[in-house]
């Protein structure tokens, strides 16, 4: 499903259950800015290759936009829209003051060497930077983007401005300014999430079973923090292909494994299984941390678990979540479930204005806080209003708060 039509449908059935001016959907259907550039990057071969670039600024009513840059060959302009409302939203959720941002590159950096993608970082910096800032846009790594990527466009920004702001970018690493605990932020954020629902639904996490679709950032990390919590990780994909067993995978070892530069599938004394098969496996909580549409009306059926965390942005389609609603499934959403990212690089852009830093210890613990009191609010909200999908009380939740600035300011 396009995912602009898929956040436009979630915006919808909030607001279907909300007494609000028609005026709102109209304000958060679309960005308020979208920005679409074509730049040049001087290749190892020395031919000059164009690349397209999009920035969305979806809604600054709460604060400066906030969101991540991907680099990925199917980006899309309706892609980046989606992801800038959903940070939209997901920033209210958890009460940060931000409005949502996004940014994609059209390109697989798998093709680029090193020296190319450095200048390809940089032509970004220089297309990008008049519509970026530390109080306009905060931009942050996304999919295929990390901190050197990051390291690489602070560096050409200080060149740029003459100056150093390094709160102009979040997820950078720590010796520029990146908050201890952002790495483990996203991933550890949907453990908290699971462990609030399980106890909610009384769902014992000692020996309940996890399936992890994506095994990045925030499926490996996800799957750590679970497997503290006492859960067993039955099987594992990621975009090659998938492994299972039943008693149990060892991530730790799978996330070494994986971090020296090999594939999931050819991790050893497992059951290699087929990548899209990972649905078919019944588990207690299934984890999509992959990309958006991965559980969709060709694949809900087949589901048989009790919670799903949505680690990844957009990745169950209205027309699946239907049906898993139907079959009793408790769906924590993207805009609450992987909320731990942008709550830890808000922290990371506090620190840096400040110039005060954290421990990892009390970074991890305010984002525990943080995202444990926005699901608490939603959950009232959804015991108040009987609202058994988690997903509409959150949109709701979000939108209450946002129109109510836009009204103050007098956009509506």
């Amino acid at each position: 499903m396009n995912p602009l039509k898929m956040v436009r449908t979630q915006i919808k059935s909030a607001l279907n259950e909300m007494d609000l001016d028609p005026v709102i959907y109209d304000l958060l259907a679309a960005p308020k800015r979208f920005y679409d550039f074509s730049f040049p990057v001087k290749m190892d071969d020395g031919n000059i290759k164009i690349f397209k670039g999009y920035r969305s600024q979806h809604n600054d009513a709460l604060g400066p936009n906030k969101g991540g840059l991907r680099f990925h060959q199917n980006v899309t302009a309706d892609e980046v829209k989606a992801l800038s409302a959903w940070m939209t939203f997901k920033c209210a959720v958890v009460g940060l003051p931000y409005g949502g941002g996004k940014g994609g590159v059209i390109v697989d950096p798998r093709t680029l060497s090193e020296n190319e993608l450095e200048r390809l970082s940089r032509a970004w910096m220089r297309a990008f930077h008049s519509v970026i800032g530390e109080y306009k846009d905060i931009p942050a790594p996304d999919v295929n983007t990390n901190q050197q990527i990051m390291s690489w466009m602070l560096d050409e920004s200080n060149t740029i401005f003459g100056k150093g702001e390094v709160a102009l970018l979040t997820g950078k690493p720590i010796a520029l300014g990146g908050s201890l605990g952002r790495t483990e932020a996203t991933g550890y954020g949907v453990a908290f999430m699971v462990k609030k629902v399980a106890e909610k639904i009384e769902l014992p996490l000692e020996n309940s079973t996890v399936v992890i679709q994506g095994f990045g950032n925030v499926g490996s990390y996800a799957a750590k923090k679970l497997v503290d919590y006492g859960c067993k990780i039955i099987a594992v994909s990621d975009v090659y292909g998938a492994i299972c067993n039943p008693k149990g995978i060892d991530v730790r070892e799978l996330k070494q494994f994986v971090e020296a530069g090999n594939k999931v599938s050819d991790f050893p004394n497992v059951t290699t299984i087929d990548r899209d098969s990972i649905f078919n496996i019944k588990c207690d909580i299934l984890v999509p941390a992959a990309l958006e549409n991965s559980i969709n009306e060709e694949n809900a059926d087949v589901i048989e678990c009790k919670i799903i965390a949505e680690g990844a942005n957009g990745p169950t389609t209205p027309k699946a979540d239907k049906i898993l609603l139907k079959k009793g499934i408790f769906i924590i959403p993207d805009i609450l479930a992987n909320a731990g990212g942008v709550t830890v690089s808000y922290f990371e852009w506090s620190q840096n204005l400040y110039g005060h830093y954290w421990s990892k210890k009390e970074v991890l613990q305010k984002e525990e806080d943080k995202m444990i009191e926005a699901f608490e609010q939603i959950y009232e909200l959804m015991c108040e209003k009987k609202i058994k999908n988690m997903r509409k009380a959150a949109f709701m939740f979000a939108i209450e708060k946002i129109s109510k600035v836009m009204k103050l300011r007098g956009w509506c």
